[in-house]
């Protein structure tokens, strides 16, 4: 058997715990015998990863719950693989939900025919689908569930104590999750979770992808105003709502202005 490595009380990274970086952060959150993973990550590293548990000395059968942050394909792809191994229920949000259920290629970014990306995505079956306030409880360890979107529709958080386990809201350098009409992507609902995780009181951020890191708030501003100025980017696209330069072109031409 492995020794456990936990990153906090009743927290385990499996990258950490690998000691090498295997794709998506994925935890699991314990108790006792009990357990349950947030996100799993490529198909081709489920095996890995259950067989880690196992050395972990953690029952196969004592896992409550497969949970998903949100519908992306570097996340999720095995969460088929992974919940008919074993044998537990899926949890998402009801807005991510639909795309797991029909393994929609285009919404989890499966396929992406411009970046000849043409990756597959198994269909799987969401046994309970949460939303703002909901609890998912494992042992004596309570999750919080957050509808955190801006990167998706259906992002979520998840809240224990002091700690929240983040998604793609923001990573230690202050990038975000990609920002992609395609994708369901809304820069307005972005900035006011960013706004509410500064708000809060949570000690730790534990993201979904790099390392966690400690909440700081000036990192948080500053991504929020970075995000604030794409608003008026064409840049984004139908993600942003005005473009200034437009405005002007306008002006000068009904003004007549020529080029200086």
């Amino acid at each position: 058997m492995l020794q456990r490595n936990p990153v906090f009380s009743h927290v385990i990274e499996m990258n950490y715990q690998a000691g090498e970086v295997l794709g998506c952060n994925v935890y699991i959150v314990y108790d006792g015998n009990d357990w349950l993973m947030i996100d799993i990550g490529y198909a081709e590293v489920v095996d890995n990863i259950i067989e880690l548990i196992r050395q972990l000395d953690f029952p196969l059968s004592q896992c409550t719950a497969l949970v998903a942050t949100h519908a992306d394909v570097d996340h999720v792809q095995g969460l088929a693989a992974a919940s008919q191994t074993l044998k537990s229920p899926v949890i998402a949000h009801s807005l991510a939900a639909d795309a797991l259920e029909n393994g929609d290629r285009l919404k989890t970014f499966a396929k992406i025919a411009a970046q000849n990306i043409d990756l597959a995505m198994p269909p799987v079956h969401v046994d309970r689908r949460v939303d703002e306030g909901d609890r998912i409880q494992v042992g004596s360890c309570e999750l919080e569930v957050w509808h955190t979107p801006g990167h998706t529709d259906g992002q979520l958080s998840f809240r224990m104590g002091n700690l929240l386990f983040s998604g793609d809201n923001i990573f230690r350098d202050g990038c975000v999750g990609a920002i992609d009409a395609h994708h369901g992507s809304n820069i307005q609902d972005f900035i006011k979770s960013l706004e509410r995780i500064r708000q809060s009181n949570v000690e730790w951020l534990l993201p979904s992808h790099g390392p966690i890191f400690r909440k700081d708030d000036e990192l948080l501003s500053a991504t929020i105003e970075r995000l604030g100025s794409y608003l008026h980017m064409a840049d984004f696209g139908t993600c942003a709502i005005d473009w200034p330069l437009e405005d002007e072109w306008e002006r000068e031409v009904s003004e007549g202005k020529m080029p200086e």
